[in-house]
């Protein structure tokens, strides 16, 4: 008897959409719309396209960083 409840709500979630996405909303979309807003406060709510360009640290003598090396490479046509 109960494996036939059983049997007939996973056959709905399954084959009817409106009820196998409010399962999905229940399960992880909660969550979901927690994480978009917890990364849209710490990206500080800027506009799309908008360019965010940190200062260079003052010039001093401790830092370790010259530049890069250069590296060969061959053009591939």
């Amino acid at each position: 008897m109960l494996f036939k409840y059983l049997f007939i709500i996973t056959l709905v979630i399954l084959f009817v959409p409106p009820v196998r996405r409010f399962v999905f909303y229940l399960l992880v979309g909660r969550q979901l719309v927690k994480e978009q807003k917890r990364q849209g406060d710490i990206r500080g709510n800027r506009r799309e396209g908008e360019i965010k360009v940190d200062n260079r640290p003052p010039k001093g003598g401790d830092s370790r960083y010259s530049g890069g090396e250069y590296v060969d490479y061959e053009e591939v046509k």
